[in-house]
């Protein structure tokens, strides 16, 4: 078994998505790499991530016959994050992310199949060709891509604090503290790259920074604290944005355990429903706005009503299906009735739809994408509520995912990637964006630490 050393070239804290991709990338550029994870397995919340990873311009869009721009991803989701997004970010963040499409597949994780998430216009949602949920997919990969390059990852090593010398008052990042079961450690780094994610887990943050999200359920697991944003703070790293705190609007959670109903379930053609049986508003608008919609009913959730062809598209389904959180019936109006819903106005609705869909314009809501209608048997259901899901706001970086004290200033050694970062989205993530997010700005981040490396 691998021990650990007293010393690296970059020290990366957290194993989810953003972490495994950038220890990964400053190990092919010949830096000495370990990963620092305070769980007992890797993936943290990319593990949970179901729909797919946004990118424009790709060969696989075009294999697929749509033609795309960066243009309209990036006005996109600045539109969809309330016209709050960092520009910088966003433009660094967009530009790349077709290239982190291509890096993947060089590494044995293609993304050749294609959904939509909402907010976007069109299909640049890129997943396994399987439509198996992107999380677990990308986490397997990259654990492999690890092994096989001899990068360790070291589980149950909890990061207590960062070690760090101050030069004209500034700090300069130089190693961590470590916490294992076998004591404390002090480990020094020439750099140091925080992926630990959000903090969406955190209730007590949240109740702070939100009251009005205060016991709110959350589809994050546990780690998820917000150790990053206490670690940065520690040598004056500035964080930003951190009330903007994102609901995901289907979220199943009538039993002990909230599970996320991917957004690409819609995408693929469900649609919601309140009690009454009626459609209230456009599945694929965002996320913010959908949420909003469900609270706003006088029974604060909806149903998905979707159909056999929507199940053979989206294989997520088949695990809500084996824990129990999916209804089924022949027909709508059974269905509806297996469920407390009127019979006939739900068959009435499921007809419209079919209607909307085959004239290609959703005259009530204006959804854009119609491309299914609901008539394959049989049919299914699920009961959904909006939960906490993703925390837009965490340290300031720069796009070389360099972290910025309050004044800007760059905090030497010390680099940032994925949720524990703020500024990206606005005040709203777009579906498929924070896998994006984890690669485009996880390899960045492993290029930035062997280019500050070299200096």
């Amino acid at each position: 078994m691998t021990e650990l050393a007293a010393k690296y070239d970059v020290l990366v804290i957290g194993a989810g998505g953003a972490g495994m991709t950038a220890a990964l990338q400053a190990e092919e550029l010949g830096a000495q790499v370990a990963v620092l994870e305070k769980e007992d397995q890797v993936g943290g919340n990319t593990s949970r991530a179901s729909s797919g990873m946004n990118a424009a311009e790709t060969m696989v869009q075009l294999d697929h016959g749509v033609i795309d721009s960066m243009a309209n991803f990036y006005w996109e989701t600045m539109k969809g994050g309330g016209r709050l997004n960092d520009p910088q970010l966003l433009n660094f963040f967009v530009h790349h992310a077709n290239l982190a499409i291509d890096w993947l597949t060089q590494h044995g994780m293609p993304l050749t199949g294609l959904t939509i998430t909402g907010g976007m216009s069109r299909q640049r949602t890129h997943r396994p060709s399987s439509t198996a949920p992107v999380g677990g997919y990308l986490v397997k990969g990259l654990r492999q891509q690890l092994a096989e390059h001899g990068i360790p990852v070291f589980t149950k090593t909890k990061v207590t604090a960062l070690s760090s010398k101050l030069v004209a008052g500034r700090h300069f990042v130089d190693g961590v503290t470590v916490q294992t079961a076998a004591g404390e450690r002090q480990i020094q780094a020439s750099v140091v790259v925080l992926a630990t994610g959000g903090f969406g887990a955190n209730a007590a943050l949240i109740s702070r920074l939100r009251p009005d999200l205060a016991g709110y359920a959350t589809t994050n697991q546990e780690g998820a604290q917000g150790d990053g944003l206490k670690l940065g703070e520690m040598v004056g790293a500035a964080s930003r944005d951190l009330s903007w705190i994102q609901v995901h609007p289907t979220v199943q959670q009538d039993g002990p355990h909230a599970y996320l109903i991917a957004e690409a379930v819609r995408g693929e053609g469900a649609i919601l429903v309140n009690a009454a049986g009626r459609r209230f508003v456009n599945e694929l608008t965002t996320r913010r706005v959908v949420s909003n919609a469900i609270t706003a009913l006088p029974e604060h959730s909806a149903y998905l009503i979707f159909d056999a062809g929507v199940r053979s598209r989206a294989r997520a389904i088949d695990f809500y299906d084996q824990v129990g959180l999916v209804e089924t019936a022949a027909k709508p109006g059974d269905l509806a009735k297996k469920i407390g819903l009127p019979a006939a106005r739900v068959e009435k609705t499921v007809d419209h739809w079919n209607q909307q869909v085959a004239a290609d314009r959703d005259q009530d809501f204006g959804r854009q994408s119609l491309a299914h209608a609901l008539t394959q048997a049989p049919y299914y259901a699920i009961h959904v509520a909006p939960a906490v899901h993703y925390t837009m706001g965490g340290l300031h970086i720069d796009p070389q995912t360099r972290v910025l004290d309050a004044n800007g200033n760059v905090i030497a050694g010390l680099l940032a990637a994925g949720e524990v970062t703020g500024g990206l989205h606005g005040n709203n993530r777009i579906g498929g964006n924070s896998i994006a997010e984890t690669v485009v700005f996880g390899r960045q981040a492993g290029i930035q630490a062997v280019k500050d490396l070299r200096k």
